[in-house]
């Protein structure tokens, strides 16, 4: 049997240097990242997508378009039997002009699909480039790599991303219009949130696997509700012996200020009783943290608008290596009614396969939604 489908195969490996440290993006940081001792994240988690999917590819007669390098074939298990061709290559220190370069050779090749791992910068390269080709029809799948992803063309895992792709092979999922999102990350540095939706891109549609775009959920008549959270964090949380490690966003940025402290809209804070530890946290400060305090923990998180995530998104910082140390039990969500009604489970990614069992175990997480009021939702990991 000839060759059945072409997949093209692009890995950005900058994209999600810089969340454990704290540098929300990875725009332009990549070498600083690495100079602070950040961990490859791209490439890892594509070559675990490839490897889940690498039985599908075969059985299916799927030839991978694939640049020689960085940004393709390094990150390839050896033991895997592919059929990979290499239309590409690349030094080692890539930019996006590698990845419109790479777009335009896979659409002379004539891809079918495009796979990719990386982040929202990534989605909108891809994107721009295929439009430039004549191609915005072809299909992309994104494995989630970078800091925060919007877009709605991203898989919700690696594991998700070959269950999608297989799926799609297989002719059970119909390809579909989605918005690719994404956030000024320079305005994202300062404090400021900034998404805008740059262009649409088709992807296969699977509710299930795929994360969809992130809704930016506002609600003028909430503000009782968002005092009301802020007054039973701050009479029932916020104890003397207890250390409190705050999540990003904006809900927990307005109950934060309303509780006393001067909170990171986009980073990781800390406080134990009224006195606030910590400010625009990495890991290792949440780490060091958590070393020197004896009493009880709690992770305060907000999950984003629509997709659903409570961990995953937009706080790498909060590590599987952070989880460990202050329990899994230590999270506990905060969500408005608005954002409610949007929501359907918690998704939870957290990078270490123990770990997401472990959640996926628990089955059910505690979300507070008001004064003193509390709601039980179901933990999904895909």
């Amino acid at each position: 049997m000839g060759i059945v489908a072409r997949i093209g195969v692009i890995i950005n490996p900058d994209a999600g240097l810089g969340g454990r440290l704290g540098l929300k993006g990875s725009d332009g940081l990549a070498r600083e990242a690495r100079n602070a001792g950040a961990e490859e994240r791209a490439g890892p988690r594509a070559m675990k997508a490839l490897s889940l999917l690498a039985n599908h590819l075969v059985s299916h007669d799927v030839e991978l378009l694939m640049s020689k390098g960085r940004m393709g074939t390094d990150w390839l298990d050896p033991g895997l039997d592919l059929d990979v061709s290499i239309v590409h290559e690349t030094d080692d220190a890539t930019s996006n002009q590698d990845t419109i370069d790479l777009v335009s050779k896979l659409v002379t090749e004539d891809a079918d699909l495009i796979l990719y791992a990386g982040g929202d910068g990534t989605t909108r390269d891809i994107v721009k480039a295929m439009a430039d080709n004549s191609s915005g029809n072809l299909p992309v799948v994104g494995i989630p790599c970078g800091v925060k992803m919007y877009s709605g063309c991203f898989a919700s895992s690696p594991k998700a991303a070959a269950e999608v792709v297989n799926s799609w092979l297989n002719g059970d999922l119909l390809i579909a219009s989605t918005e690719v999102l994404d956030l000024d990350e320079e305005l994202y540095r300062d404090g400021e949130w900034s998404v805008r939706l740059y262009a649409e891109a088709m992807t296969p549609s699977s509710p299930r696997w795929m994360q969809g775009a992130k809704e930016m959920v506002e609600s003028a008549s909430e503000d009782e509700i968002i005092e009301g959270l802020a007054e039973h964090v701050n009479e029932v949380l916020m104890t003397k012996d207890r250390l409190i490690v705050w999540g990003s966003g904006g809900t927990l940025t307005r109950i934060g200020g309303m509780c006393g402290i001067q909170p990171t809209l986009l980073g990781i804070d800390a406080t134990i009783g009224n006195e606030q530890v910590g400010s625009d946290l990495d890991e290792s400060g949440i780490l060091e943290l958590l070393e020197r305090h004896n009493g009880e923990v709690t992770i305060l998180l907000s999950p984003m608008g629509g997709q659903g995530f409570l961990i995953g998104r937009g706080n790498l910082q909060i590590s599987p290596r952070v989880l460990m140390k202050a329990g899994p039990e230590s999270v506990l969500g905060i969500c408005t009614p608005s954002k409610l009604l949007s929501i359907r489970a918690l998704r939870i990614e957290t990078g270490d396969d123990t770990l997401d069992t472990h959640y996926s175990e628990m089955r059910y997480l505690k979300v507070l939604q008001g004064y003193r009021t509390t709601r039980i939702l179901p933990i999904s990991v895909d």
